[in-house]
C-alpha cells in the first residue's frame, strides 16, 4: 500500500477519535481543542495524499474511490456533531450532505458511461470553506467577532456548496442523457 492510500486510511481512522473528543467534553476540559487538532491533521492528510499521489504517479483505483469517501465521512461527521453541539443548523447540514450524495451519484452514473468527472475549483473552494467553518465552530473562542466569523464561514460554505453543485450539473449534464 502506497503513502497516499495510507494517509487516506489514517484520515478514516481519525474520525472516531475526533467524534469522541468533540462529543464527550466531560472527558477532558480540552476536548474541543483535541477534536480541532485531530480534524486539522485529518484535513491536512486530505491535501497531502492527493499531491503526493499526483507528484509521484501513485494514483490508484483504491485512492480514487476512498479519498473522496474519506473526505465526505470526515466533514459530514463533523457537521453532524456540530448539530448535536448546537453550533450548526440541521437544514444547512442537510443541504451540504445532499449535495455530496447528488455529486456522488452523478459520478457513479458518469463512471458507468466511462466518463471521469474531475474536481472543480468551486468544489475545492467549497471544501476549503467547509473545513475552515468546522474548525472555527469547534473552537468556539470567546473573542470579539468570532461568532460573526463562524456565521460568515458557514454561509459562505453553504453558498459555495450550492454553486459547486450547479457547476457540476451544468458542466456534466450530458452524463444524465440516456445511453443506447
Amino acid at each position: 500500500m502506497n503513502l497516499p492510500n495510507k494517509l487516506t486510511i489514517l484520515r478514516i481512522i481519525l474520525i472516531p477519535f475526533f467524534v469522541f473528543f468533540l462529543l464527550c467534553p466531560d472527558v477532558t476540559e480540552y476536548g474541543n481543542y483535541i477534536a480541532a487538532a485531530i480534524f486539522i491533521i485529518a484535513s491536512l492528510t486530505d491535501f497531502a495524499d492527493g499531491k503526493i499521489a499526483r507528484k509521484y504517479n501513485l494514483v490508484t483505483n483504491f485512492g480514487k474511490f476512498m479519498d473522496p469517501l474519506a473526505d465526505k465521512l470526515l466533514v459530514c461527521a463533523a457537521m453532524i456533531c456540530l448539530i448535536e453541539r448546537e453550533k450548526l443548523a440541521s437544514w444547512i447540514v442537510i443541504v451540504i450532505i445532499s449535495r455530496e450524495f447528488i455529486i456522488s451519484g452523478f459520478r457513479l452514473v458518469a463512471s458507468d458511461n466511462g466518463v471521469v468527472i474531475a474536481a472543480s475549483y468551486w468544489g475545492k473552494f467549497k471544501t476549503t470553506f467547509q473545513i475552515l467553518m468546522v474548525i472555527v465552530l469547534i473552537l468556539d473562542l470567546d473573542v470579539p467577532y468570532y461568532a460573526l466569523l463562524g456565521q460568515v464561514l458557514t454561509y459562505t460554505a453553504l453558498i459555495l456548496t450550492i454553486i459547486s453543485l450547479v457547476d457540476y450539473i451544468a458542466k456534466n449534464k450530458e452524463v444524465l442523457k440516456e445511453q443506447n
